[in-house]
């Protein structure tokens, strides 16, 4: 029997519309609905740029192929031109053999761009998109900022400028719970990115994300925790 143990992309697609379903049924004019369906849009615009990060370019790897190819058939022609008899001393034939070295070494560094490059291409889009993906971090952050359970009390008298708290403690508990799923899921879509792409960078820049959604969950946690006491 096999395992998959990859993260289907259609799935967590799924999972964040139905999200933004709920978090807009409960509470229909909040910003922490409309940012899921935000969110939603971005993947659902974004996920074939994951099915063309996977997929191997066809174009660029027969194209590179054959740059490379003219490259080492221009180097063995090259060696074949050297009339190494003519090297009469040894300075002569340092000489040559310098000569050859740096011709090798400026086509390896050229055949390791051309290689590279289909690598680099894909990780500059997916580097654009994680940005994109951090901001949403920090948004659903900004929604939940103010959602503190110690101030849901009524005996609390609010300043001038004091945020509406108008959730009683089960609608605060439900829109903390909503939080609490948006960040894993922001964190799953980031990883789909790092999964479609085997580069050292991608990875590093999916984990930041997964961690500061992970980091951002625990704050949620905390605030659950200390309301659930208070009941």
């Amino acid at each position: 029997m096999q395992i998959n143990n990859t993260l289907n992309a259609t799935e967590v697609e799924k999972t964040i519309k139905q999200l933004s379903i709920r978090i807009l049924e409960r509470f229909p004019d909040s910003g922490l609905g409309k940012t899921c369906q935000d969110f939603l849009h971005f993947t659902q615009k974004n996920k074939d740029i994951i099915t063309w990060i996977e997929k191997p370019n066809l174009i660029i790897r027969i194209t590179v192929g054959l740059v490379v190819l003219l490259f080492l058939v221009s180097l063995i022609y090259s060696i074949t031109l050297i009339d190494f008899t003519m090297t009469n001393s040894l300075i002569e034939l340092t000489t040559v053999l310098e000569s050859l070295l740096n011709n090798i070494i400026f086509i390896g560094a050229g055949i390791f761009f051309l290689y590279t490059l289909e690598t680099r291409w894909k990780r500059g889009r997916a580097i654009q998109l994680l940005n994109g993906i951090r901001g949403f971090v920090h948004v659903v952050d900004m929604h939940q900022l103010t959602k503190d359970p110690q101030l849901s009390t009524k005996h609390l008298q609010p300043t001038e400028h004091s945020p509406e708290r108008e959730l009683s403690p089960f609608e605060l508990q439900r829109y903390l719970d909503y939080c609490s799923e948006f960040f894993s899921l922001i964190g799953k879509v980031a990883a789909l990115y790092s999964q479609s792409i085997p580069d050292e960078i991608v990875i590093q820049s999916s984990s930041e994300i997964e961690s500061l959604c992970s980091n951002m969950s625990n704050k949620v946690w905390q605030k659950l925790s200390i309301l659930n006491e208070m009941q």
